[in-house]
């Protein structure tokens, strides 16, 4: 409560003139961002056949929700919350013959059916390679493992991956 002199007024004034300039910017700042892109090459992934994908080099990571070690396959979730993933994967191999593979999401070795993503199927006599790509949005838990893991049965190389991930909530 402000009291009635003036003197008392115009600093009560004050200081909620002072609150208000205070509080305002701080309510409508956009929270930091959290982002983490991450790629892959040939050498990072010399497995032929069912893979967990390897990513040798972080092209982007701003903020601390998320983080990943070069070379590595687990991609940590510091804070929990809900994430947007957009993921590439290319696989070739150079042998005629039926060309398939799948791309999964796991969390804590946990595949996520539901980001299962499936390759048509390439016959013979057709160039053996493609390019999946998917994007999910799942809520994460602080201390979550995330991987990205190319399925198949055939002799197919994941020559190079990409993966993007952005804390939305």
């Amino acid at each position: 409560m402000c009291p009635k002199d003036k003197e008392n007024i115009l600093k009560c004034l004050f200081i909620v003139l002072l609150l208000i300039i205070i509080i305002i910017p701080l309510s409508i700042m956009p929270e930091q961002k959290n982002i983490l892109t991450t790629v892959a090459t040939n050498e990072n992934n010399p497995n032929i056949g069912t893979t967990n994908i390897k990513f040798g080099q972080n092209d982007i990571i701003i903020g601390s929700a998320i983080s990943h070690e070069v070379n590595s396959d687990e991609i940590k979730i510091n804070e929990s919350g809900i994430y947007q993933i957009s993921y590439q994967v290319y696989g070739e191999t150079e042998n005629l013959g039926s060309f398939k593979f799948n791309t999964v999401l796991s969390v804590n070795n946990n595949f996520l059916e539901n980001t299962f993503n499936e390759s048509p199927i390439l016959k013979q006599n057709t160039e053996n390679r493609m390019t999946l790509s998917g994007t999910v949005i799942i809520k994460l838990n602080a201390g979550d493992i995330l991987r990205l893991q190319a399925v198949t049965i055939e002799d197919i190389a994941f020559q190079r991956a990409r993966i993007d991930i952005e804390k939305i909530a």
